[in-house]
Protein backbone atom coordinates (compact mmCIF):
# COMPACT_ATOMS: atom_id res chain seq x y z
CA UNK A 1 0.00 0.00 0.00
CA UNK A 2 1.04 3.54 -0.97
CA UNK A 3 0.21 6.79 1.09
CA UNK A 4 2.10 9.24 -1.27
CA UNK A 5 2.99 9.10 -4.61
CA UNK A 6 4.88 12.55 -6.38
CA UNK A 7 4.95 10.99 -9.72
CA UNK A 8 1.97 10.60 -12.39
CA UNK A 9 2.17 7.55 -13.12
CA UNK A 10 -1.13 4.81 -13.16
CA UNK A 11 -1.41 3.06 -10.18
CA UNK A 12 -1.76 -0.78 -11.01
CA UNK A 13 -5.02 -2.32 -10.89
CA UNK A 14 -5.87 -4.05 -7.14
CA UNK A 15 -3.39 -1.64 -5.76
CA UNK A 16 -4.29 0.19 -2.40
CA UNK A 17 -4.32 3.89 -2.03
CA UNK A 18 -5.17 6.86 0.72
CA UNK A 19 -6.03 9.37 -0.82
CA UNK A 20 -7.28 13.15 0.19
CA UNK A 21 -10.81 14.30 -1.82
CA UNK A 22 -10.75 17.45 -3.23
CA UNK A 23 -13.99 17.42 -4.84
CA UNK A 24 -17.06 15.98 -6.44
CA UNK A 25 -17.47 15.41 -10.35
CA UNK A 26 -20.32 15.98 -12.13
CA UNK A 27 -22.17 12.09 -11.59
CA UNK A 28 -21.12 11.86 -8.08
CA UNK A 29 -17.98 10.48 -7.97
CA UNK A 30 -14.82 11.47 -5.68
CA UNK A 31 -11.96 13.36 -7.02
CA UNK A 32 -8.33 12.19 -5.80
CA UNK A 33 -5.30 12.19 -7.03
CA UNK A 34 -1.62 9.95 -6.47
CA UNK A 35 0.86 12.29 -7.57
CA UNK A 36 -0.90 13.84 -10.43
CA UNK A 37 -2.90 11.01 -11.65
CA UNK A 38 -6.48 11.15 -11.04
CA UNK A 39 -8.36 8.84 -9.15
CA UNK A 40 -12.27 8.73 -9.14
CA UNK A 41 -14.01 7.16 -6.15
CA UNK A 42 -17.91 7.03 -5.47
CA UNK A 43 -19.62 7.56 -2.41
CA UNK A 44 -16.98 9.99 -0.74
CA UNK A 45 -16.79 13.67 0.37
CA UNK A 46 -14.65 16.28 -0.15
CA UNK A 47 -12.33 17.24 2.68
CA UNK A 48 -12.02 13.14 3.48
CA UNK A 49 -9.30 11.03 3.79
CA UNK A 50 -10.45 7.46 2.47
CA UNK A 51 -8.35 3.97 1.90
CA UNK A 52 -9.63 3.03 -1.82
CA UNK A 53 -8.48 -0.06 -4.21
CA UNK A 54 -7.63 0.69 -7.97
CA UNK A 55 -10.58 -0.73 -10.21
CA UNK A 56 -9.63 -0.02 -13.45
CA UNK A 57 -7.49 2.33 -14.80
CA UNK A 58 -7.30 4.73 -18.46
CA UNK A 59 -4.58 6.69 -20.30
CA UNK A 60 -5.22 10.15 -17.88
CA UNK A 61 -7.34 8.58 -14.69
CA UNK A 62 -8.34 5.54 -12.67
CA UNK A 63 -11.51 4.88 -10.83
CA UNK A 64 -11.28 2.76 -7.18
CA UNK A 65 -14.27 1.54 -4.80
CA UNK A 66 -13.80 2.75 -1.41
CA UNK A 67 -12.46 0.53 1.01
CA UNK A 68 -12.56 2.82 4.44
CA UNK A 69 -12.99 6.29 5.33
CA UNK A 70 -9.98 6.97 7.55
CA UNK A 71 -11.27 10.88 8.11
CA UNK A 72 -14.35 11.77 7.91
CA UNK A 73 -16.74 15.15 6.71
CA UNK A 74 -18.91 16.52 8.69
CA UNK A 75 -20.83 16.37 5.90
CA UNK A 76 -21.02 12.79 5.81
CA UNK A 77 -24.43 11.33 7.02
CA UNK A 78 -26.16 7.80 7.12
CA UNK A 79 -28.17 6.45 4.47
CA UNK A 80 -31.42 6.21 4.85
CA UNK A 81 -31.82 3.67 2.23
CA UNK A 82 -30.30 -0.14 3.39
CA UNK A 83 -29.12 -0.97 -0.91
CA UNK A 84 -27.34 2.34 -0.91
CA UNK A 85 -23.73 1.86 -2.43
CA UNK A 86 -24.93 -1.17 -4.31
CA UNK A 87 -27.94 0.13 -6.31
CA UNK A 88 -27.50 2.55 -8.65
CA UNK A 89 -29.94 4.60 -8.39
CA UNK A 90 -28.47 6.83 -5.71
CA UNK A 91 -24.81 8.51 -5.34
CA UNK A 92 -25.75 11.37 -3.04
CA UNK A 93 -27.78 9.87 0.41
CA UNK A 94 -24.34 10.14 2.48
CA UNK A 95 -23.94 13.88 1.75
CA UNK A 96 -26.24 16.00 4.04
CA UNK A 97 -28.82 17.66 1.96
CA UNK A 98 -27.72 21.08 2.73
CA UNK A 99 -24.19 19.67 0.87
CA UNK A 100 -25.85 18.38 -2.34
CA UNK A 101 -27.79 21.26 -3.29
CA UNK A 102 -24.44 23.33 -3.08
CA UNK A 103 -22.76 20.52 -4.86
CA UNK A 104 -25.12 20.58 -8.15
CA UNK A 105 -25.01 24.51 -7.72
CA UNK A 106 -21.31 24.50 -8.47
CA UNK A 107 -21.67 21.30 -10.86
CA UNK A 108 -24.32 23.33 -13.20
CA UNK A 109 -22.22 25.92 -13.20
CA UNK A 110 -18.78 24.34 -13.97
CA UNK A 111 -20.60 22.34 -16.85
CA UNK A 112 -22.15 25.93 -18.40
CA UNK A 113 -18.93 27.53 -18.34
CA UNK A 114 -16.52 24.40 -19.32
CA UNK A 115 -19.20 22.83 -22.13
CA UNK A 116 -20.93 25.93 -23.09
CA UNK A 117 -18.60 28.37 -23.18
CA UNK A 118 -21.15 30.53 -20.81
CA UNK A 119 -19.04 31.89 -18.40
CA UNK A 120 -21.09 35.21 -17.75
CA UNK A 121 -24.35 33.97 -17.25
CA UNK A 122 -26.91 33.93 -14.09
CA UNK A 123 -26.59 30.50 -12.30
CA UNK A 124 -29.53 31.25 -9.65
CA UNK A 125 -29.24 29.58 -6.55
CA UNK A 126 -30.55 26.09 -6.41
CA UNK A 127 -33.70 25.23 -5.65
CA UNK A 128 -34.03 22.71 -3.19
CA UNK A 129 -36.55 20.12 -2.54
CA UNK A 130 -38.53 20.05 0.84
CA UNK A 131 -39.08 16.66 0.74
CA UNK A 132 -36.05 15.27 -0.41
CA UNK A 133 -37.07 11.31 -0.16
CA UNK A 134 -40.42 9.82 -0.80
CA UNK A 135 -40.87 12.11 -3.84
CA UNK A 136 -40.47 9.99 -7.00
CA UNK A 137 -43.98 9.30 -8.11
CA UNK A 138 -42.67 6.40 -10.83
CA UNK A 139 -39.84 3.99 -10.60
CA UNK A 140 -38.84 1.48 -13.43
CA UNK A 141 -37.71 -1.93 -12.26
CA UNK A 142 -35.33 -4.37 -13.95
CA UNK A 143 -35.54 -7.91 -13.27
CA UNK A 144 -32.78 -10.57 -14.54
CA UNK A 145 -32.89 -14.48 -13.26
CA UNK A 146 -29.71 -15.25 -11.24
CA UNK A 147 -28.50 -18.71 -12.03
CA UNK A 148 -26.47 -19.00 -8.87
CA UNK A 149 -29.43 -18.55 -6.72
CA UNK A 150 -31.58 -19.68 -8.78
CA UNK A 151 -34.19 -17.28 -8.79
CA UNK A 152 -35.45 -13.89 -10.42
CA UNK A 153 -34.26 -10.61 -9.38
CA UNK A 154 -36.69 -7.56 -9.24
CA UNK A 155 -35.37 -4.09 -8.79
CA UNK A 156 -32.35 -1.79 -10.24
CA UNK A 157 -29.32 -2.16 -12.03
CA UNK A 158 -26.17 -1.97 -9.50
CA UNK A 159 -23.80 1.17 -9.27
CA UNK A 160 -20.63 -0.74 -10.66
CA UNK A 161 -22.52 -3.41 -13.20
CA UNK A 162 -25.63 -4.37 -15.77
CA UNK A 163 -26.34 -6.84 -12.93
CA UNK A 164 -29.98 -6.13 -11.04
CA UNK A 165 -29.79 -6.00 -7.56
CA UNK A 166 -33.01 -7.36 -5.52
CA UNK A 167 -34.87 -4.80 -3.68
CA UNK A 168 -37.90 -4.83 -0.83
CA UNK A 169 -38.01 -1.20 -0.74
CA UNK A 170 -37.05 2.22 -2.50
CA UNK A 171 -36.29 5.28 -0.11
CA UNK A 172 -37.03 8.54 -2.77
CA UNK A 173 -39.79 6.60 -4.19
CA UNK A 174 -43.14 7.79 -3.33
CA UNK A 175 -44.44 6.03 -0.29
CA UNK A 176 -48.03 4.97 -2.85
CA UNK A 177 -45.38 3.07 -5.06
CA UNK A 178 -44.49 0.64 -1.35
CA UNK A 179 -48.05 -1.69 -1.89
CA UNK A 180 -47.35 -2.11 -5.81
CA UNK A 181 -43.70 -2.75 -5.34
CA UNK A 182 -44.69 -5.88 -2.62
CA UNK A 183 -47.20 -7.18 -5.50
CA UNK A 184 -44.61 -6.84 -8.27
CA UNK A 185 -42.39 -9.24 -6.02
CA UNK A 186 -45.27 -11.48 -5.33
CA UNK A 187 -46.12 -11.88 -8.90
CA UNK A 188 -43.21 -10.92 -10.57
CA UNK A 189 -42.74 -11.09 -14.67
CA UNK A 190 -42.32 -15.06 -16.26
CA UNK A 191 -39.21 -14.49 -17.17
CA UNK A 192 -35.46 -11.87 -16.59
CA UNK A 193 -35.06 -8.85 -18.87
CA UNK A 194 -38.81 -7.42 -18.60
CA UNK A 195 -39.20 -4.24 -17.35
CA UNK A 196 -42.11 -3.37 -14.76
CA UNK A 197 -43.36 0.18 -14.36
CA UNK A 198 -44.59 1.40 -11.23
CA UNK A 199 -46.28 4.83 -11.11
CA UNK A 200 -48.58 7.07 -8.60
CA UNK A 201 -50.51 9.00 -11.67
CA UNK A 202 -50.72 12.77 -10.60
CA UNK A 203 -54.43 13.80 -9.38
CA UNK A 204 -56.08 15.84 -11.75
CA UNK A 205 -54.29 14.95 -15.07
CA UNK A 206 -54.94 12.13 -17.43
CA UNK A 207 -51.54 10.22 -18.58
CA UNK A 208 -51.18 7.37 -19.91
CA UNK A 209 -49.00 4.75 -18.19
CA UNK A 210 -46.29 4.80 -20.36
CA UNK A 211 -46.25 8.82 -21.27
CA UNK A 212 -44.03 10.95 -19.59
CA UNK A 213 -44.51 13.55 -16.33
CA UNK A 214 -42.38 15.16 -14.10
CA UNK A 215 -41.09 12.62 -11.85
CA UNK A 216 -41.67 15.13 -8.43
CA UNK A 217 -44.73 16.32 -7.66
CA UNK A 218 -43.27 17.78 -4.58
CA UNK A 219 -40.99 19.97 -6.15
CA UNK A 220 -43.24 20.59 -9.47
CA UNK A 221 -45.33 23.75 -8.34
CA UNK A 222 -41.80 25.93 -8.04
CA UNK A 223 -40.79 24.65 -11.36
CA UNK A 224 -44.15 25.89 -13.04
CA UNK A 225 -43.54 29.40 -10.77
CA UNK A 226 -39.94 29.95 -12.50
CA UNK A 227 -41.22 29.18 -16.32
CA UNK A 228 -44.14 31.14 -15.28
CA UNK A 229 -42.11 33.67 -14.05
CA UNK A 230 -39.44 33.67 -17.10
CA UNK A 231 -42.78 33.91 -20.11
CA UNK A 232 -44.32 36.48 -18.30
CA UNK A 233 -41.28 38.87 -18.34
CA UNK A 234 -40.83 38.48 -21.97
CA UNK A 235 -42.43 39.78 -25.03
CA UNK A 236 -44.13 36.67 -26.09
CA UNK A 237 -48.22 36.07 -26.68
CA UNK A 238 -47.91 32.71 -28.43
CA UNK A 239 -46.29 29.72 -27.19
CA UNK A 240 -44.84 26.56 -28.67
CA UNK A 241 -44.24 23.81 -26.59
CA UNK A 242 -42.19 21.41 -28.39
CA UNK A 243 -41.80 17.57 -26.45
CA UNK A 244 -45.16 18.90 -25.02
CA UNK A 245 -46.17 15.35 -23.16
CA UNK A 246 -49.65 15.30 -21.84
CA UNK A 247 -49.86 19.08 -22.51
CA UNK A 248 -48.32 20.39 -18.85
CA UNK A 249 -46.15 23.07 -19.62
CA UNK A 250 -49.03 24.21 -22.45
CA UNK A 251 -51.85 23.99 -19.80
CA UNK A 252 -50.01 25.90 -17.10
CA UNK A 253 -49.14 28.59 -19.13
CA UNK A 254 -52.38 29.07 -21.22
CA UNK A 255 -53.10 32.35 -19.06
CA UNK A 256 -50.10 34.03 -20.43
CA UNK A 257 -50.69 33.83 -23.78
CA UNK A 258 -53.31 34.42 -26.41
CA UNK A 259 -52.67 30.90 -28.12
CA UNK A 260 -50.59 27.78 -27.85
CA UNK A 261 -49.43 24.97 -29.68
CA UNK A 262 -47.98 21.38 -28.63
CA UNK A 263 -46.30 18.93 -30.67
CA UNK A 264 -45.72 15.93 -29.44
CA UNK A 265 -44.51 12.33 -31.38
CA UNK A 266 -46.73 10.15 -28.63
CA UNK A 267 -50.17 10.01 -30.21
CA UNK A 268 -51.72 8.56 -26.73
CA UNK A 269 -49.88 11.44 -24.95
CA UNK A 270 -51.39 14.06 -27.47
CA UNK A 271 -55.05 12.83 -26.91
CA UNK A 272 -54.12 12.73 -23.20
CA UNK A 273 -53.37 16.82 -23.82
CA UNK A 274 -56.19 17.59 -25.48
CA UNK A 275 -58.80 15.84 -22.67
CA UNK A 276 -56.80 18.22 -20.35
CA UNK A 277 -56.91 21.10 -22.12
CA UNK A 278 -60.56 20.53 -22.45
CA UNK A 279 -61.01 19.24 -18.69
CA UNK A 280 -60.19 22.98 -17.93
CA UNK A 281 -61.82 24.47 -20.53
CA UNK A 282 -59.34 25.90 -22.18
CA UNK A 283 -59.75 26.75 -25.71
CA UNK A 284 -56.75 29.29 -27.03
CA UNK A 285 -54.48 26.07 -27.62
CA UNK A 286 -54.11 23.17 -29.38
CA UNK A 287 -51.76 19.79 -29.82
CA UNK A 288 -50.58 17.80 -32.50
CA UNK A 289 -49.19 14.49 -33.10
CA UNK A 290 -46.27 14.25 -35.00
CA UNK A 291 -42.43 15.08 -34.84
CA UNK A 292 -40.94 17.62 -33.97
CA UNK A 293 -38.37 18.16 -36.74
CA UNK A 294 -41.15 18.01 -39.59
CA UNK A 295 -44.00 20.26 -37.30
CA UNK A 296 -41.86 22.43 -35.48
CA UNK A 297 -41.26 24.91 -39.02
CA UNK A 298 -44.87 25.54 -39.92
CA UNK A 299 -45.81 25.99 -35.84
CA UNK A 300 -43.47 28.59 -35.95
CA UNK A 301 -44.32 30.44 -39.27
CA UNK A 302 -48.22 30.87 -37.65
CA UNK A 303 -46.95 33.66 -35.37
CA UNK A 304 -44.75 36.87 -35.60
CA UNK A 305 -41.17 35.88 -34.13
CA UNK A 306 -40.91 38.95 -31.79
CA UNK A 307 -44.80 37.67 -30.22
CA UNK A 308 -43.64 34.38 -29.77
CA UNK A 309 -41.84 32.16 -27.33
CA UNK A 310 -40.97 28.52 -27.63
CA UNK A 311 -40.62 26.62 -24.74
CA UNK A 312 -38.40 23.17 -24.76
CA UNK A 313 -38.84 20.23 -22.55
CA UNK A 314 -36.77 17.54 -24.01
CA UNK A 315 -36.14 13.88 -23.32
CA UNK A 316 -32.04 13.89 -21.49
CA UNK A 317 -30.24 13.63 -24.81
CA UNK A 318 -30.99 17.20 -25.86
CA UNK A 319 -32.67 19.09 -28.61
CA UNK A 320 -31.65 17.01 -31.98
CA UNK A 321 -28.98 19.64 -34.34
CA UNK A 322 -31.68 20.01 -36.71
CA UNK A 323 -34.41 21.95 -34.60
CA UNK A 324 -31.36 23.96 -32.57
CA UNK A 325 -30.78 25.46 -36.28
CA UNK A 326 -34.14 25.84 -37.05
CA UNK A 327 -34.67 28.10 -33.89
CA UNK A 328 -31.58 30.25 -34.74
CA UNK A 329 -33.30 30.31 -38.30
CA UNK A 330 -36.75 31.10 -37.36
CA UNK A 331 -35.76 33.31 -34.27
CA UNK A 332 -38.81 33.54 -32.03
CA UNK A 333 -38.10 35.79 -29.92
CA UNK A 334 -37.79 33.85 -26.41
CA UNK A 335 -36.91 30.51 -25.90
CA UNK A 336 -37.67 28.37 -22.29
CA UNK A 337 -34.99 25.70 -21.95
CA UNK A 338 -36.05 22.69 -19.32
CA UNK A 339 -33.67 20.22 -19.14
CA UNK A 340 -33.11 17.14 -16.68
CA UNK A 341 -29.13 17.21 -18.10
CA UNK A 342 -26.75 20.01 -16.95
CA UNK A 343 -24.18 19.25 -20.03
CA UNK A 344 -26.80 18.41 -22.64
CA UNK A 345 -28.15 22.10 -22.02
CA UNK A 346 -25.04 23.70 -21.77
CA UNK A 347 -24.06 21.70 -25.30
CA UNK A 348 -27.60 23.48 -26.69
CA UNK A 349 -27.30 27.03 -25.44
CA UNK A 350 -23.56 27.22 -26.49
CA UNK A 351 -25.19 26.23 -30.03
CA UNK A 352 -28.32 28.54 -29.61
CA UNK A 353 -25.85 31.70 -28.08
CA UNK A 354 -23.60 31.24 -31.51
CA UNK A 355 -22.78 34.65 -33.22
CA UNK A 356 -25.12 36.10 -30.78
CA UNK A 357 -28.71 35.07 -32.37
CA UNK A 358 -29.85 34.12 -28.71
CA UNK A 359 -28.60 35.45 -25.32
CA UNK A 360 -28.88 33.05 -22.14
CA UNK A 361 -30.35 35.60 -19.56
CA UNK A 362 -30.98 33.00 -16.37
CA UNK A 363 -30.30 29.52 -15.89
CA UNK A 364 -32.46 28.26 -12.70
CA UNK A 365 -31.39 25.22 -11.34
CA UNK A 366 -33.68 22.90 -9.75
CA UNK A 367 -33.36 19.54 -7.45
CA UNK A 368 -35.67 17.36 -8.86
CA UNK A 369 -33.95 14.66 -8.51
CA UNK A 370 -32.38 14.58 -4.74
CA UNK A 371 -29.61 11.78 -3.17
CA UNK A 372 -28.89 11.28 -6.81
CA UNK A 373 -26.78 12.89 -9.67
CA UNK A 374 -29.39 14.44 -11.42
CA UNK A 375 -30.73 17.87 -11.79
CA UNK A 376 -33.40 20.04 -13.45
CA UNK A 377 -32.57 23.40 -15.11
CA UNK A 378 -34.79 26.09 -16.35
CA UNK A 379 -32.75 28.63 -19.06
CA UNK A 380 -34.72 31.95 -20.22
CA UNK A 381 -33.01 32.61 -23.74
CA UNK A 382 -34.05 35.94 -25.80
CA UNK A 383 -32.63 37.29 -28.60
CA UNK A 384 -30.65 40.47 -28.66
CA UNK A 385 -33.86 42.91 -30.76
CA UNK A 386 -36.40 40.84 -28.81
CA UNK A 387 -38.52 43.83 -27.43
CA UNK A 388 -38.96 44.34 -24.10
CA UNK A 389 -41.97 43.35 -22.60
CA UNK A 390 -43.46 47.16 -22.45
CA UNK A 391 -42.78 47.04 -26.17
CA UNK A 392 -45.87 44.53 -26.97
CA UNK A 393 -49.08 45.10 -25.78
CA UNK A 394 -50.30 43.11 -22.92
CA UNK A 395 -47.04 41.22 -22.65
CA UNK A 396 -46.50 39.69 -19.38
CA UNK A 397 -49.92 40.47 -17.97
CA UNK A 398 -52.16 37.51 -16.81
CA UNK A 399 -55.05 36.54 -18.89
CA UNK A 400 -58.11 36.05 -16.82
CA UNK A 401 -56.79 33.05 -14.46
CA UNK A 402 -58.22 29.40 -16.11
CA UNK A 403 -58.98 26.44 -13.77
CA UNK A 404 -55.97 24.19 -13.66
CA UNK A 405 -54.71 20.88 -11.31
CA UNK A 406 -51.68 21.15 -9.93
CA UNK A 407 -49.85 18.15 -9.85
Amino acid sequence: MSATNLSAAPPAVGAEHRLAITDLAFGGEGVGRIGEFVVFVPFVVPGEEVLVQITDVKRRFARARLLQVCRPSPDRVTPRCRYFGECGGCQYQHLAYERQVAVKQRQVTELLARVGGLNTVTVEPMRPCPQPYGYRNRVMLRTQWDKTCGRLHLGFLRQDSRLVVDVEECAIADPGLAQPLREARAHPPPRGGLKVLLRVLPEGWEVPWDSFFQNNAVLLPELVRVVRECLGAGPARHLVDVYCGVGFFGIELADLVDSFVGIEVDPRAIQAARANAAARGLTNGEFQAGRVEEALPALLRRSPPAATAVILDPPRTGCPPATLELLRAEGPAQLLYVSCHPATLARDLNVLSQGQVYKPLRVVPLDMFPQTQHVECVADLRRPDSPPPAAVAGAGEPRPALPTARA
